[in-house]
Formats: structure tokens, C-alpha cells, sequence
């Protein structure tokens, strides 16, 4: 964004980039721009200075080559910043929509341990002062509690080994890429995950028109940013297909499943009027919407039901040994 507002104000490419190299507090970033500034100096193209840097994505690269081609220079990077802008706020989105759920599900597990683990055997003792034992479910539970108790050291272990493990992917991206891809690859294209896929897919084929691409280069755009889902791959070779055989954007987009038929009338209708780079902002827009409202009604499922089960979960503990142990009481009383 800030080398599209530099352009706008008629400043050359290569003295926008060392003008952000100046102004960044990075040192690597520094060397990087001032690197790239002096390829563009030399006669290269920004396209070129991209690849060369071996920093940015390909598609990158490419729209920066289209801008230079159609003079559109200024909005290829527009384009860019914006797409970037929406995809680190669906990502946002996600990782705090996720972090509660997990948070109360490590609580759930750890209030389960400690009472099977030390309240049970309490219990246990009481019954055995008293002449009894814990039988049916309260003596299955002590059972377990039993084998959790002998197992922590291993299970301590494991949850070292998972910890040591999220450390190093985070702190390796190449490692946690691999790991995305897998999952993309295996779950990447069911339920809300497809919904997400989509949403991302409409903004980059936003990215793509808004950017002056032609349209099958911009499919193409979007559709490789999908290589890690097969089946998502798929449909958009099928899309591009349908276009070879003279379909419009629309409905090859709707044929081969790439986006939800709403989305397609919305984007044909814009076609016909001549705004169907507008129109495609606007619907991506609202499949980012859509995805990120669905992504909020699913987490608000998850949360109620872990919290039910948690509370039905000590319920039955605690039931199950203070019932019997009121009849002995009762008895003796």
C-alpha cells in the first residue's frame, strides 16, 4: 500500500523502494528493499526485482508484471494491499474465534484429571474407614483415575513432546506451510473450511480483474493459490475449461462449483453492466462476510457444548460418590 500511495504521487518505483528502505527499522528489510531498489535503478522491472528477492509469492510477482504491461501500475498494488489486508483479517478472525474453545477444553481436560486423579481416591478412603468400597460407575472412575494417575509421567511427557513440537512450527515456516498443506489437502475442501476456501478464491480473482489481468489469467491466478486442495484445483481447471468453450465468467463459475449460485447471478448481472470488476469486489466482499459470520455461529455451537459437557461430566463424578455415600451416612445415622 504505501509503494501504490508513492506511485500515485509520481515517484519513480526504484526511489519509492529506497525511500521505504529509509523509513523501516528492520535491518534485513532495509538491505532486501535497498537490494530491490537498485535492481529497478538498473534497468529491471519490479516484476523482476520480486523474483529475484526469492521473499515474495509467485502471484505476487506476476500482477506487479501485469501492472507494468497495462500501465496499471498503481492499481495492481492497491490490489495486492488489499487482498493481503482481508486475508490477514479473515485470519484474525480465525485464530480467536479458535482460542476460546481451545482454552476451555485444556481446562475441562484438567478438572477431569484432578478429580479422577485426587478427589476420587479421597472418596475412596472415606468408604474404606467406613467398612465399604466405591463400586459401579464411581469404582469404574476410580479405575481410570487410577490408570491416569500411573500414566501422568507419560502423559506429562507427551504434552512436552506436543508443546516442543507447536514451538517448532511456529517458529519454522516452512515446517508449519507442510503442515497447513496436509491439512488443506486431507479437510481443505468440506463444510466451513470450503466456505473459507471460497471466500479467499473470490479475492484473489478480485485481485486479479481489479489489477487489469485478462480474465483466464486471473482465474488462473486464483485457482494456484488452491494447489494444496485437490478438489478445489480441480473445479477451477473445470471453470477454465468452460471458458475455453465459449461459456461466460459466471456461468462456468456456477457449473463447476467454484462459487455458490447466488454469487454467480450477482456477478453476471455486474457483467452486463460493465462493472464486473466491481461487482466481483462487492461478492467478494460478501462471501468474506458470510464465512466469517458462519465461522462465529460454529464456534458459538462449540462453546455451550463444552461447557455442558463438562458440567454433565462432574455431575456424574460427583453423583455417583456422594449418593451412596449419603445412604451410608443415612445408615449409620
Amino acid at each position: 500500500m504505501e509503494l501504490s500511495l508513492l506511485v500515485h504521487a509520481g515517484v519513480g518505483v526504484g526511489d519509492g523502494l529506497a525511500l521505504l528502505a529509509e523509513e523501516t527499522d528492520c535491518p534485513e528489510d532495509r538491505r532486501l528493499l535497498t537490494e530491490m531498489a537498485g535492481h529497478v535503478d538498473g534497468g529491471g522491472s519490479l516484476a523482476a526485482a520480486l523474483r529475484s528477492a526469492g521473499r515474495f509469492p509467485a502471484h505476487v510477482a506476476d500482477l506487479a508484471e501485469v501492472g507494468e504491461r497495462s500501465g496499471r501500475m498503481e492499481e495492481s498494488l492497491t490490489a495486492l494491499a488489499d487482498y493481503y489486508d482481508e486475508r490477514c483479517r479473515m485470519e484474525r478472525r480465525l485464530r480467536s474465534a479458535l482460542l476460546y474453545p481451545a482454552v476451555i477444553l485444556l481446562l475441562m481436560l484438567v478438572v477431569m484429571v484432578v478429580l479422577l486423579t485426587k478427589v476420587l481416591p479421597v472418596f475412596n478412603d472415606v468408604y474404606a474407614s467406613l467398612g465399604g468400597r466405591l463400586t459401579g460407575v464411581a469404582g469404574g472412575l476410580l479405575a481410570l483415575g487410577q490408570a491416569l494417575d500411573a500414566a501422568l509421567p507419560w502423559l506429562c511427557g507427551l504434552l512436552v513432546l506436543a508443546v516442543s513440537a507447536a514451538a517448532v512450527a511456529a517458529a519454522s515456516p516452512r515446517l508449519r506451510e507442510t503442515i497447513l498443506a496436509l491439512w488443506r489437502r486431507i479437510w481443505g475442501d468440506r463444510g466451513l473450511a470450503r466456505q473459507l476456501q471460497t471466500a479467499r478464491f473470490a479475492q484473489a480473482l478480485a485481485m486479479g480483474l481489479r489489477s487489469g489481468m485478462p480474465l483466464e489469467e486471473a482465474l488462473s491466478l486464483a485457482g494456484g493459490m488452491r494447489e494444496n486442495t485437490p478438489a478445489a484445483a480441480a473445479r477451477c481447471d473445470d471453470c477454465l475449461a468452460r471458458l475455453g468453450r465459449g461459456e461466460e465468467l459466471a456461468g462456468a463459475l456456477s457449473g463447476s462449483g467454484v462459487m455458490p449460485a447466488a454469487a454467480c447471478r450477482m456477478l453476471a448481472l455486474g457483467q452486463r453492466s460493465g462493472a464486473g470488476d466491481t461487482t466481483m469486489e462487492e461478492v467478494a466482499r460478501r462471501l468474506e462476510q458470510e464465512s466469517a459470520e458462519a465461522l462465529e455461529s460454529r464456534v458459538s455451537q462449540v462453546e455451550p457444548a463444552l461447557v455442558l459437557a463438562a458440567s454433565l461430566l462432574v455431575g456424574v463424578i460427583l453423583l455417583s460418590v456422594m449418593l451412596p455415600l449419603l445412604r451410608v451416612m443415612t445408615a449409620i445415622g
